[in-house]
């Protein structure tokens, strides 16, 4: 299993109907939305990034968003069981994509739901939202999964937003980021730095202190910038139409077994 690998999964032909929760439904341009995908993943290969394309799901327009459907700590690819039924469906091939890479695979069984969004790995600490998408059994079950590899599992509520890392995400140093008025409870993190901007919430962290963010965000990527850490922009609106961020289109694995 080679370092930086990173499971992306196509935007199929439906994208357009994704599912919207807390923001009101604007209209998505699909060839615009393929462009913008494309150069995401390029932007990860070009920071050193393996790519592996999940099977497309053309049936489900909410496949795009991979990172819903499988979570990694170490070894074990924890499969999940989206809280919004009609999800269910993207996950076999998730589960097919991190077999043919190695991974110990569990899951999440009913009456449990996790969204892979909901989690958030800051070292052997892993944040996990409790709300919409995610219910009290995902968290016992996730806890279970990966408590027995060294996790320390921490439960936070999530109900200004769709998932915890459509709240915060942290930087390379452990610091979690996040935008105030979409955060339920920033003393929950050891660490909590305030951004301007709801999307400046949302960092990938492709090493050596460089950040994946997206464009719609200047003011927190000059105070990130300002901080020392070098932001890689990539415009990704046609997903945030859908409540996506610049996490939710991949599935980041480094090495398996560190």
């Amino acid at each position: 299993m080679p370092g930086k690998q990173a499971l992306v999964r196509r935007p199929g032909p439906r994208l357009a109907d994704g599912l919207v929760t807390h923001i009101d439904r604007r209209p998505v341009d699909p060839a615009l939305a393929l462009r913008q995908w494309e150069a995401y993943v390029q932007a990860l290969r070009d920071h050193g990034w393996r790519t592996t394309e999940v099977a497309p799901a053309d049936d489900c327009p909410d496949a795009v968003f991979v990172e819903d459907a499988v979570v990694v700590f170490r070894n074990v690819a924890l499969l999940a069981r989206p809280g919004a039924d009609q999800r269910r469906s993207e996950v076999p091939d998730a589960r097919a994509a991190v077999e043919a890479l190695g991974c110990s695979v569990n899951e999440i069984r009913s009456p449990g739901t996790l969204d892979g969004g909901d989690v958030l790995k800051v070292g052997d600490t892993v944040y996990v939202g409790r709300g919409g998408r995610t219910n009290a059994e995902g968290v016992r079950q996730l806890r279970s999964a990966f408590e027995p590899l060294g996790a320390r599992v921490v439960a936070v509520p999530v109900t200004r937003v769709l998932h915890l890392k459509s709240a915060v995400t942290a930087l390379p140093d452990g610091t979690v980021i996040g935008y105030p008025p979409l955060v339920d409870d920033p003393s929950v993190f050891p660490r909590f730095l305030p951004v301007p901007e709801a999307s400046g919430a949302h960092v990938v962290l492709l090493g050596g202190g460089r950040l994946l963010m997206a464009a719609g965000a200047p003011q927190s990527e000059a105070l990130l910038a300002d901080l020392g850490y070098q932001p890689v922009v990539v415009d990704i609106g046609e997903f945030e139409k859908l409540e996506g961020c610049v996490t939710c289109l991949s599935v980041r694995l480094r090495e398996l077994y560190e």
